[in-house]
């Protein structure tokens, strides 16, 4: 067994100082069958750690109902990393941000009536602690000193920027040593001084979250945390895209001599991101600093190891800076390689009932339906002899089409700020309502989500409404929906890029697995798929749009396309 401890200037592995050169993976953004891969890529990289958040909402989506299994096993993760020789650091929140929905606190939780999240609260505390002794059940036997590989393990998450709330920062701490947390236990907050101040305990560790200026924000830090080794935990080596906005570059050649300060001055490292992954599924964030922005599918970051697991110029110029503080394999990855393409024909699905969920009375947000999947349809009748007149919402999250005896009608959208539809003569009137994506930090953390407020038409309340889920995976059971399926083959598993370059707004599973969202909004412009999702022979594709007809056919190009660079 080994030991880890902070020294007066350094972190101390058995006793001898020891720099810690990491990098951020985080395993529910890898599909499993490729967290091997990307892990022998970091260290190839001359990283000797590996840091991961851990996400609350994706192992307990519904309120106890826990799962660590298959792309949600901590501990194999945990066990891959030490396989490779390398450490590991754990950050488990509760909160996480990291354009993760909901800053990965449940919806369950968040919804809670009257809970004040992240301080002192009596339900808020109760459930965090349940999540934080299976989490630390996990982690516990996996410390270095209980013959392991964590090295590390942070108490909460850039909470200066949120909050003060001492006590709720100590009942943190408490949970995490009672459940025999013995690593050090860190803290990390952008080097702002009253940020700093704010978000630490004596005893825990400070460090900071930057991406240049090293030697400025590593003077802040140690004005703040006199003693013991400096480290930045987040150094921000790229960025993330959103709907609607550009994708996000940063020069390789700029990142690698903001590094290269970082560990000349003698500190220690967490690259954020090493190798960023995908926000499969329905998993984005989304930011709202006055206009709502949901974050889109693919989380490459620009990091050194790309979406795909393939090294970038940045990994190379990352790896020429590494060697010169520490000890790198001679072995280099293979650069990228051309995946298939592949055109595949699609033929619409045909219409059947499904199994529809049951619907609910009144106007129901989706926490109310428990409904963990991003649409929900609400209907009721127009006054008799309706003859027209506006309908006004008073707020859609995130986007609404309005439809009036089964004919599509129009749309609002969060994004714009829209509240107020004209509709013609009918009888009935339904709604389908996505959620894009939860804000994954601040105020509006945990906010509610579906037609919020009245509905009105000409200022009068309408009522009578039923409120239903819509069911992706039974996405052709519903008349809003338009889903197209084919069928490819492949000599072996590999690799694709899905481009849906001219498609509208929608959803794509690969087999079972859902790959995530696409819209013509763009920057994106392909979907990553991984190897382990396909297989030799036949394999099954499935369309769900929402906007526009449905293609005629699907390509795969052997390059991803993430939209016009912004760097």
């Amino acid at each position: 067994m080994s030991t880890f401890a902070i020294g007066d200037s350094d972190f101390l592995l058995n006793g001898e100082p020891h720099r810690i050169i990491s990098g951020a993976m985080h395993y529910f953004r890898i599909h499993p069958g490729d967290w091997a891969d990307r892990i022998r890529k970091a260290r190839l990289m001359g990283l000797n750690t590996i840091e991961t958040y851990v996400a609350w909402n994706a192992h307990e989506p519904v309120e106890g109902r826990w799962d660590d299994t298959g792309g949600l096993d901590l501990g194999r993760f945990l066990d891959l990393v030490a396989a490779e020789g390398l450490h590991a650091i754990v950050r488990p929140g509760p909160y996480i941000c990291a354009e993760w929905h909901n800053g990965g606190l449940p919806t369950w939780l968040t919804a809670t009536p009257g809970i004040r999240l992240r301080r002192t609260d009596a339900a808020y505390q109760a459930a965090l602690e349940t999540y934080l002794r299976r989490v630390y059940r996990i982690v516990a036997p996996r410390q270095v000193d209980h013959g392991g590989n964590v090295v590390l393990v942070q108490i909460e998450n850039e909470y200066g920027a949120y909050g003060s709330d001492k006590d709720y920062l100590a009942e943190l701490v408490r949970v995490t040593r009672d459940a025999d947390i013995t690593v050090p236990l860190t803290t990390v907050d952008q080097p702002e001084p009253d940020m700093l101040e704010a978000g630490s305990l004596p005893g825990l560790h400070l460090t900071g979250s930057f991406g240049s200026r090293a030697h400025e924000r590593l003077a802040t830090l140690r004005e703040h945390q006199p003693t013991g080794p400096l480290m930045c935990s987040e150094f921000w080596d790229g960025w993330f895209d959103w709907w609607g906005g550009p994708h996000h570059t940063t020069d390789a050649a700029t990142a690698a001599a903001e590094l290269d300060d970082l560990l000349s001055a003698g500190a220690s490292v967490n690259i954020y991101m090493f190798h960023g992954g995908t926000n499969f599924g329905t998993t984005n964030g989304a930011n709202d600093k006055g206009r709502y922005l949901p974050i889109v599918t693919s989380y490459d970051y620009d990091a050194p190891l790309d979406e795909a697991g393939d090294p970038t110029a940045k990994y190379r110029a990352f790896r020429d800076v590494i060697v010169k503080y520490a000890d790198v394999p001679a072995e280099v990855p293979a650069d990228a390689a051309p995946r298939p393409e592949l055109t595949v024909s699609l033929s619409p699905a045909s219409r059947h009932s499904g199994e529809s969920r049951a619907s609910l009375r009144g106007l129901v947000t989706f926490e109310r339906a428990a409904h963990t999947g991003p649409l929900l349809r609400y209907e009721t009748r127009l006054p008799e002899g309706f003859s027209g007149g506006v309908l006004t919402i008073g707020e859609v999250r995130d986007q609404a089409w309005v439809s009036v005896d089964g004919v599509r009608i129009g749309s609002l959208s969060r994004t714009r700020h829209e509240h107020a539809l004209r509709l013609p003569a009918g009888t009935s009137l339904s709604i389908l309502v996505e959620e894009q994506g939860r804000v994954n930090y601040d105020d509006r953390l945990g906010e509610l989500k579906g037609l919020i407020g009245s509905v009105t038409v000409d200022g009068h309340e309408l009522s009578g409404w039923r409120t239903t889920p819509v069911p992706l995976d039974q996405a052709a059971a519903a008349p809003e929906l338009l889903v197209a399926e084919g069928v490819f083959d492949l000599d072996a598993p590999s690799d694709l890029f899905l481009d849906t370059t001219g498609w509208g707004k929608g959803y794509v599973f690969v087999g079972d697995f859902l790959l995530g969202r696409y819209w013509s909004n763009g920057p994106q412009r392909t979907l990553y798929v991984p190897a382990p999702v396909t297989r030799a022979g036949s394999n099954a594709i499935t369309v769900v749009e929402i906007e526009q007809p449905v293609p005629a056919s699907a390509r795969f190009v052997s390059a991803p396309s993430l939209g016009p660079l912004h760097e």
